[in-house]
């Protein structure tokens, strides 16, 4: 991983989260509790490794487990938007924050739910659609992939999480909102997409959104992503209404980079069991004039940035 955290600063001057916590212990009218749930995130955040996490550990580490801006990193959201909540002056925070800030945290099934609770939410079950929840391995794998572009999606395409080598690759997945986050959507709604060299990757993208649209017939999201892609691309359309279904598990691809030129990349698919989720893997042969390419975008590419809340 791109060691993107060397300049952050640890630390806090002792006294100053009870201060601000202030001494009672109530909940807001919408039935969050700030003090406890300050408490609880602080907690679990100081039990966490940074190398469970997949960062590095630094000489000058202060603070226990990890630091507020790598939770928010982890996470997926601003640092200003974690640390309010750690600091019981956040408003309630959405569930795709929650379920965000669980994985950053390792939460267990049962400390997710209490997360939920003591900020007014009430988690619920997997509703009729493709979980949009990564597990803690799943991610810790995504980490731990320093020499390929990674990302996760679901069925429908939509990219759940990445790793730092993926948003130089791709662009910064972060500076989108999530349904936006769709490779399909990206591809035939985007002027400039993926680029028509991607047939492969895309013809595959397409076939698992429609073994979405059949595990799922009345998951309305789906259907409007459909609609939306019908009506806007006339490609989408050729694609859909041939009732093709050929996905893919290897192919390889080129891409042109705006900053670091043409390189042709192998993809492989694994797929999450029991998730609807696919994990999906750039690489190339070490040596190679595409390796090297990817050394390159480790350094002059994007990271990962905050996610508007």
């Amino acid at each position: 991983m791109l060691d993107v955290h060397a300049a952050f600063a640890g630390g806090k001057r002792p006294g100053t989260e009870s201060a601000r916590l202030g001494g009672k212990n109530r909940r807001t009218v919408d039935g969050m509790d700030k003090r406890a749930l300050a408490e609880f995130l602080r907690a679990r955040r100081e039990r966490i490794r940074p190398e469970d996490a997949g960062l590095p550990h630094g000489p000058r580490r202060r603070t226990p487990g990890l630091r507020r801006e790598e939770v928010a990193q982890l996470a997926h959201i601003s640092v200003d938007h974690y640390s309010r909540l750690e600091q019981g002056r956040g408003r309630n925070p959405s569930r795709q924050v929650l379920y965000g800030i669980a994985r950053a945290l390792r939460l267990s099934a049962q400390e997710r739910t209490h997360l939920f609770e003591l900020a007014g939410e009430r988690e619920r079950d997997r509703v009729d659609g493709p979980s949009r929840e990564v597990a803690p391995g799943t991610l810790s794998l995504l980490d731990r992939l320093t020499d390929a572009a990674a990302i996760i999606v679901d069925d429908t395409c939509r990219v759940l999480a990445w790793n730092p080598l993926a948003a130089a690759l791709f662009g910064d997945f972060a500076e989108k909102s999530g349904p936006d986050r769709n490779l399909l959507r990206r591809h035939f709604l985007e002027p400039g997409g993926l680029g028509a060299e991607h047939l492969e990757f895309v013809v595959t993208s397409v076939g698992y959104l429609r073994v979405a649209m059949a595990r799922y017939p009345r998951n309305a999201e789906i259907r409007a992503l459909v609609d939306e892609l019908t009506a806007a691309s006339p490609e989408f359309a050729r694609l859909w209404e041939s009732q093709e279904l050929r996905i893919e598990h290897h192919a390889r691809e080129r891409f042109a980079h705006p900053r670091v030129g043409e390189v042709e990349l192998d993809f492989d698919i694994l797929t999450v069991p029991g998730q609807d989720q696919q994990l999906i893997v750039f690489t190339a042969e070490p040596g190679s004039r595409a390796y090297e390419t990817l050394r390159l975008l480790r350094v002059v590419g994007t990271q990962r940035m905050d996610v508007p809340t």
